[in-house]
């Protein structure tokens, strides 16, 4: 973005609203990148204060983009006091604490190096980086920063549906005893259409790779956090289904973008089909695709152990289904559980039983999770480290499938 160009909006602190913490201490909040996931993360900054009991405040100080009347609109509209169009300003103002990066992945090692290294915590978006040795050079900083006191965190949202959380609770409570199998998918359609254009995702020099950065790295990251272990190798396929494309016409928003004249080569996957087998044994499945046509964001996984098998669909995310082998035969199978209790994960906080959440929620409860980690001198879960394990299964995929899906052992 080269040299500091403007910096708009207030310098200093803006006063907290009451009933959001005031006089508890600041957690500032600088974030780079203002489309899909910056409207994402600005949620979850704008209401975590007013929703949990937190031990510091968090202040929307400056969103950072290269456009400047775009980004001071973002501002406005998302309620960031200031605008700046240059990130290396960002990361370098006084009233900075934590940088949230929510840019494409190519640009993911060189800000989250440059605010570890000015003394900011990080939050950045998943995938953690394009390639196995940046997510390395990343992992290695954020450990080095720990010692200093700042901490880094993986923004994996889907660990935050309060429903998924109650199922990696149950594993760990061995409510399915030993793990056997896990088959989790993820289907978008947005790429059916042959006519929708070259945007950033599609090239694998800002996107890293496709379904399998986009929507795989989601599923590995689900699949080994409900499992509580890790993967130890896969056997892979990919495609890329349509290998030209229109160019883009102007700016992208979120999933669409509009065509103009000439086309572009597709260089990253279409879709990601792949087996794994976790270190204890157990088998798994995946599949990632943006070709799934009727499906927009459809995210389901299933677990089955000795004792019992649990299933979360996202398009039900306020649900878990349960079945418990224990049970007699005569009255045993798959029961729902709503999932609105005060009593479960992140709830109590929230409405009363019966009350659903949405997509979003998991943004806030995100932000409620780094909240406390900065504050009490704990890791964030997911941390860098867990980021830079994703980052190796996906590059074992792809090693893979690049070799006829010869299995493949995640590198340690």
């Amino acid at each position: 973005m080269g040299q500091p160009q403007q910096s708009e909006g207030a310098e200093s602190e803006t006063p907290a609203p009451a009933g959001t913490g005031a006089g508890k201490p600041p957690l500032r909040v600088g974030m780079v990148g203002y489309a899909f996931m910056g409207a994402a993360h600005s949620q979850g900054w704008r209401t975590v204060g007013r929703v949990f009991d937190l031990p510091l405040r968090p202040v929307m100080a400056a969103v950072c983009g290269r456009d400047a009347a775009a980004v001071r609109a973002a501002a406005d509209r998302h309620g960031w006091a200031a605008a700046e169009t240059d990130w290396r300003a960002l990361i370098t103002r006084d009233d900075i604490d934590l940088v949230d990066i929510c840019t494409p992945g190519d640009s993911h090692a060189e800000i989250a190096l440059a605010a570890l290294a000015a003394g900011k915590h990080v939050l950045c978006e998943k995938p953690l980086a394009n390639s196995v040795e940046e997510a390395e050079a990343m992992a290695a900083a954020a450990e080095a920063a720990h010692a200093r006191g700042q901490r880094a965190m993986v923004g994996f949202n889907y660990r935050r549906v309060p429903a998924t959380a109650l199922a990696r609770r149950m594993v760990a409570e061995g409510r399915i005893g030993t793990l056997r199998h896990l088959r989790v998918s993820y289907l978008q359609d947005w790429l059916v259409d042959p006519s929708f254009p070259l945007t950033w995702r599609l090239r694998k020099e800002l996107a890293g790779s496709g379904s399998l950065g986009d929507l795989g790295a989601h599923i590995v990251d689900l699949a080994q956090y409900l499992a509580g272990e890790r993967l130890a190798g896969v056997s892979a396929l990919t495609e890329t289904f349509v290998r030209q494309r229109p160019l883009p016409h102007g700016p992208t928003s979120g999933l669409s973008a509009a065509s103009a004249d000439g086309t572009g080569e597709v260089t990253v996957d279409d879709a990601a089909l792949f087996t794994g087998r976790f270190a204890s044994g157990a088998l798994a499945s995946f599949e990632a695709t943006r070709y799934a046509t009727g499906r927009k964001n459809a995210l389901r996984i299933e677990l089955n152990g000795e004792r019992g098998s649990l299933a979360f669909d996202l398009e039900r995310l306020n649900e878990l289904s349960y079945h418990d082998a224990t049970e007699p035969d005569a009255h045993a199978g798959f029961r729902r559980i709503l999932v609105t209790e005060p009593d479960h994960p992140y709830l109590d906080a929230w409405w009363p039983p019966g009350h659903g959440l949405g997509y979003e929620h998991t943004f806030v409860h995100q932000a409620r999770d780094l909240v406390h980690a900065i504050a009490e001198g704990t890791t964030p879960d997911p941390s860098f480290t867990d980021g830079l394990q994703v980052q190796r299964v996906l590059a074992a995929v792809e090693e893979s499938a690049e070799k006829n899906s010869v299995y493949t052992p995640i590198a340690v």
